[in-house]
C-alpha cells in the first residue's frame, strides 16, 4: 500500500515540469491571496491579493498569463485547499479559463507551515506559498467540475441533511416544551409528531387553558385541524391531566411564543 500510495505521487511529481508555474492560493470570503514558485521552489514573481469576484479572478489570470510570459513558462497549475466553499466558484472560473486546478489536504498544510520559516507562524501570504509548494512535492488531487445531474443530486442530498437535522433538533426541543411545561401530556400522546399532540399543541397547549375548557370543546378544535381526531375520552383526559398537572406554572406567554416558533420550525421541516 506504501509503495502504491509512493508510486502515485511520484506521478504527480513528474506531471510538474520546468516549464510550468505552480500557483498556491490561500482562499478567503472576500479576498485570495496568491503565491507562485517554479518547480524547485524557487518564489516567483510578488504575491497578488484579489477579490472573490469575476474582476478579481481576471487579475489572478493575468497575474499568471503575465508571470509565465516574463518567466518563460508554458504551463500552470493551480492548488488551493477545499475548505468550507469560497473555493468553489474560484476553481469552476479557472477551470473554465484551461488552467489546471489542484486541491492539497488541509491537514498537510498545517504541517508543512515550518518548512518555510522554521515556524508555525500563520498569514495569507506564507499560507498560499505552503500550498505552491505541496502542488510541485506532489501532493495534491486534481479538481474536476462535476456534471449537471451530478451538481443537482448533490445540493438536494445537502438540502435533505439540513432538513433532518432541522426536524430532529425541532422535534427533541418541543419535547423538552412538554417535559417542563405540561408533562402530563405524554399519557395521551406518544408520539409528538403525530396529528393529534401538534394539533393540540398549537390550540391549547398549556394546563393553564385547558383547565378552564369542555371537552366539547377540545373536540371542536380538533376537527378544525383534522379529519380523524383523538376523541372525546382523551379529551377528558387531557382536561383532568391540565388540573393536576406538575408543569411549570411561571412565564407562561414567554413558554407558549416559544412554542409557536418551534412549530414554525417544525413545519418549515416537514413541508
Amino acid at each position: 500500500m506504501k509503495y502504491k500510495m509512493q508510486d502515485k505521487q511520484n506521478q504527480l511529481i513528474e506531471r510538474i515540469s520546468d516549464r510550468h508555474l505552480v500557483v498556491g492560493v490561500d482562499i478567503a470570503q472576500q479576498v485570495h491571496v496568491a503565491r507562485a514558485v517554479n518547480y524547485r521552489g524557487i518564489v516567483v514573481g510578488n504575491p497578488l491579493s484579489f477579490e472573490n469576484s469575476e474582476v478579481g479572478f481576471t487579475r489572478l489570470l493575468e497575474w499568471i498569463k503575465g508571470l509565465k510570459a516574463v518567466k518563460n513558462f508554458d504551463k500552470a497549475i493551480v492548488g488551493m485547499e477545499p475548505t468550507g466553499h469560497y473555493w468553489i466558484n474560484l476553481s469552476k472560473w479557472l477551470y473554465e479559463q484551461n488552467i489546471d486546478v489542484v486541491s492539497v489536504n488541509p491537514h498537510l498544510v498545517k504541517k508543512n507551515k515550518e518548512n518555510r520559516d522554521n515556524t508555525q507562524s500563520k498569514s495569507d501570504k506564507k499560507d498560499a506559498l505552503v500550498i505552491a509548494d505541496m502542488v510541485k512535492n506532489g501532493y495534491y488531487a486534481f479538481i474536476r467540475p462535476t456534471s449537471e445531474p451530478f451538481e443537482k443530486l448533490r445540493v438536494l442530498m445537502a438540502n435533505r441533511d439540513v432538513i433532518v437535522k432541522r426536524l430532529v433538533s425541532s422535534i427533541n426541543q418541543i419535547n423538552r416544551w412538554v417535559d417542563i411545561v405540561f408533562p402530563e401530556l405524554r399519557q395521551v400522546f406518544k408520539d409528538f409528531k403525530g396529528k393529534g399532540a401538534i394539533a393540540t399543541l398549537r390550540l391549547f397547549p398549556t394546563p393553564r387553558e385547558l383547565r378552564s375548557m369542555e371537552a366539547q370543546d377540545i373536540v371542536k378544535g380538533w376537527k378544525t385541524l383534522m379529519k380523524r381526531h383523538a376523541g372525546f375520552k382523551k379529551a377528558q383526559l387531557l382536561i383532568e391531566l391540565a388540573k393536576h398537572s406538575v408543569g411549570s406554572h411561571q412565564a407562561h406567554d414567554a413558554y407558549k411564543l416559544h412554542l409557536e416558533q418551534l412549530l414554525e420550525e417544525f413545519d418549515l421541516a416537514t413541508a
